[in-house]
C-alpha cells in the first residue's frame, strides 16, 4: 500500500462539467490508467485542494462520487483508499460517463434509464433482502440530511440508484449502473435559486419515498410504475430548467 499523486499540476478548467466532476474525472483516470492502483492510498484533501485548484467542498463532493461509484473507500482517520474492484465488477460496457457533459446528454440518459430502472425497481421489490430494503433507507436519510444541511446530495442520491440496481440479484444492472456513476444524476445541472433548489429536493424525496415504499412492500408494478414517474419527472425538471436558462443543452 502507497501513497498516491495526482499527475496533473495545473488547476481544473471547466469544459461543461463542474469542478466536483473535473476532480471525479481526474481521479478516475489516474485510477483507470494505473498511476494510482489498487490498494493506493489517495492524495489528502488539502494536496488535491493545492494542486487542482479547487475548494475543500469541491474536493469532499468528488470522494463521495467516486465512494458510491465503487472505486474508493474511505477509512476514518486514516484517508482514502482505491478499492481492488473484482473481475466481474469492472463492467466492458462503453458509454464515457466523463462524455455526459451537455444537458443533452443528461436528458437522454434519463430517457435511457427510465427503461432500465423501472425494470431494476420491479425486480428488487420481489427480490430485495431486508439487509439491501436497510441500505435504501440509510441513503434516502442521508440525503435528506445533506440537502437539509445545505450540502450536495448527489453521492446519496447515486447510492440509493445503485442499492437498488444491487437488490435486482442480477449484476448486469450493477454493472451499468456503477459504470455509469455520479456524472448522470441531473441535479447539478440545474441552475436555480436556493429556494428553488430546496423545492426541488423536497419533490425528489418524495418521488424516491414512493419508490421505497413499493419495494418495501415488495409490490413490482407499484415499484415499476413509481420509478419511471421519478426519472420522467426529473428529465422534465431539467429541459424546463435548461430552456428558462437558455441552455443549448
Amino acid at each position: 500500500m502507497s501513497n498516491a499523486s495526482l499527475t496533473s499540476p495545473a488547476p481544473l478548467r471547466r469544459r461543461g462539467r463542474t469542478l466536483a466532476e473535473e476532480v471525479v474525472g481526474n481521479l478516475t483516470d489516474s485510477i483507470q490508467q494505473g498511476q494510482i492502483k489498487p490498494g493506493d492510498k489517495l492524495p489528502t484533501e488539502s494536496e488535491i485542494m493545492a494542486t487542482l485548484g479547487v475548494s475543500r467542498t469541491v474536493v469532499r463532493e468528488a470522494l463521495s462520487r467516486l465512494q458510491a461509484s465503487g472505486l474508493v473507500e474511505t477509512r476514518h482517520g486514516i484517508g482514502t483508499f482505491v478499492l481492488n474492484r473484482p473481475p466481474e465488477a469492472q463492467s466492458p460496457f462503453r458509454i464515457d460517463p466523463s462524455a455526459i457533459v451537455t444537458a443533452m446528454d443528461v436528458l437522454a440518459m434519463l430517457e435511457f434509464r427510465v427503461s432500465l430502472e423501472a425494470e431494476a425497481a420491479s425486480l428488487a421489490a420481489t427480490r430485495r433482502s431486508d439487509d439491501q430494503l436497510r441500505t435504501m433507507r440509510r441513503a434516502l436519510d442521508e440525503m435528506k440530511r445533506n440537502a437539509a444541511e445545505g450540502n450536495d446530495a448527489v453521492g446519496s442520491d447515486f447510492e440509493f440508484h445503485l442499492s437498488i440496481a444491487r437488490a435486482t440479484g442480477n449484476r448486469y444492472f450493477t454493472d451499468i449502473m456503477g459504470h455509469l456513476g455520479t456524472m448522470v444524476i441531473p441535479r447539478s445541472r440545474l441552475q436555480v435559486s436556493q429556494p428553488e433548489r430546496e423545492q426541488y429536493l423536497e419533490r425528489v424525496n418524495f418521488e424516491h419515498e414512493s419508490i421505497y415504499d413499493a419495494i418495501e412492500r415488495r409490490d413490482p408494478e407499484a415499484a415499476k410504475a413509481a420509478m419511471r414517474m421519478h426519472l420522467t419527472n426529473s428529465r422534465e425538471r431539467l429541459r424546463k430548467a435548461s430552456a428558462m436558462a437558455g441552455s443549448p443543452a
